[in-house]
């Protein structure tokens, strides 16, 4: 009778299982495709290929209703690398078995890398703006910055986690406390005057107490970004400095004086700073003659970094990106009359990974299939050799 670990190495080495798992990513990705029109690329992405279930609401309780990406991808790599301990034995005949089986696993591995460290932002320039930071599409953040000083903003960044709570935020760096009164995923503001109907906003200071808040549904539309707003009461040990109403909308960030201070207040999509810079001095969209059609994109940058002494000029076309300090620069859009050039910063340690699996994919089967041709050379020169004997 197996015994516990046999029996384990004979489930992982199931060509069984291996058939179920296919067809398991199959259904995955044609649901994921389907789901896309309700939830857009990134939210089929964290709901069906980044979780270990897909989970669905169902009368207020969270059901799991299919295996996720991550359960699925581990099964599969699990049993790629077991069947190929146990099944296959070092032979020069299986070289290119052993190869292709690597780029298979190096696959699953990159595809695991990118999910777990991939970070996307978007850094937008007009022509002649120079700037070091990229910015989240999706995220937020609150920044309370203090501005008092001539030469250096001190900014303390607030995750949108904790906005979406009742708690009292208190940070070291501030003189006064943060307690969010409410926070919207999505909304649309506008004068009071303008929508006598709409919701106040709630906000006493500054711009928020003219404005009207109502709250929309959230876009899953990959062309659309949510716009969300949040409602804060800041408090000193004397009592509220007020309420503020904070938002991506309001591009102007709102100010106030505070213990000798000048503090400004906004709801940024979050920044990621580099230690260089970008400038955009020019930026082309070219169509074909007699057409609107698009022909190129390009964005003509001058690079900057201060600690390497750099001072370079970089171009970024379709299909010809940026790589710098471990981030990728893509032409993405554009904008304001071809004015202002978007481009997508990507941050993804494994991007390296595929290529070379692919690479070893090929190799393992061009391998394969000249082993197998040199065998049957020869089996048919033996025998052409036989048949003159």
């Amino acid at each position: 009778m197996p015994g516990p670990t046999q029996s384990l190495v004979k489930f992982f080495t199931s060509l069984k299982l291996t058939v179920v798992l296919l067809l398991l990513s199959i259904t995955l990705v044609f649901c994921a495709t389907l789901n896309q029109v309700n939830l857009g690329v990134w939210g089929v992405q964290a709901k069906w290929f980044r979780s270990f279930f897909v989970w669905q609401d169902i009368n207020g309780w969270k059901v799991p209703i299919f295996p996720g990406g991550f359960l699925i991808g581990g099964f599969l790599l699990v049993n790629l690398v077991v069947s190929h301990v146990y099944r296959f034995k070092l032979s020069w005949r299986k070289t290119g078995i052993t190869i292709t089986h690597a780029g298979l696993i190096l696959l699953l591995i990159g595809e695991l890398v990118t999910s777990l460290y991939q970070q996307e932002f978007q850094m937008r320039l007009d022509e002649g703006e120079t700037k070091n930071y990229s910015e989240s599409p999706r995220f937020v953040e609150l920044a309370i910055t203090d501005v008092t000083g001539p030469d250096v903003d001190r900014v303390v960044a607030i995750p949108p986690d904790y906005l979406k709570t009742d708690d009292v935020i208190q940070r070291p760096e501030l003189p006064f406390t943060v307690k969010p009164l409410a926070y919207y995923a999505n909304t649309l503001i506008q004068m009071k005057d303008q929508a006598p109907n709409a919701p106040a906003s709630g906000a006493d200071r500054d711009i928020g107490a003219r404005l009207a808040v109502t709250p929309t549904p959230v876009s899953y539309n990959d062309n659309e970004r949510n716009l969300p707003s949040v409602l804060i009461e800041l408090t000193g040990p004397e009592g509220t400095l007020g309420k503020w109403l904070l938002s991506p909308w309001l591009v102007e960030s709102q100010r106030f004086d505070y213990a000798g201070h000048t503090y400004a207040l906004s709801l940024r999509f979050k920044r990621v700073y580099h230690p260089f810079s970008l400038k955009l001095r020019k930026f082309t969209h070219d169509v074909y003659a007699g057409t609107d059609i698009p022909k190129n994109f390009s964005s003509r940058l001058g690079l900057l970094n201060p600690q390497t002494g750099e001072d370079r000029e970089v171009l970024i076309y379709m299909n010809n990106p940026l790589r710098y300090d471990g981030l990728t620069f893509y032409q993405q859009g554009f904008d304001n009359n071809d004015k202002t050039t978007i481009l997508q910063v990507v941050h993804n340690p494994g991007w390296m990974i595929p290529y070379i699996s692919c690479l070893m994919l090929t190799l393992g089967l061009v391998i394969q299939f000249g082993i197998s041709l040199y065998g049957f050379n020869r089996q048919r020169q033996a025998k052409l050799a036989a048949a003159k004997a």
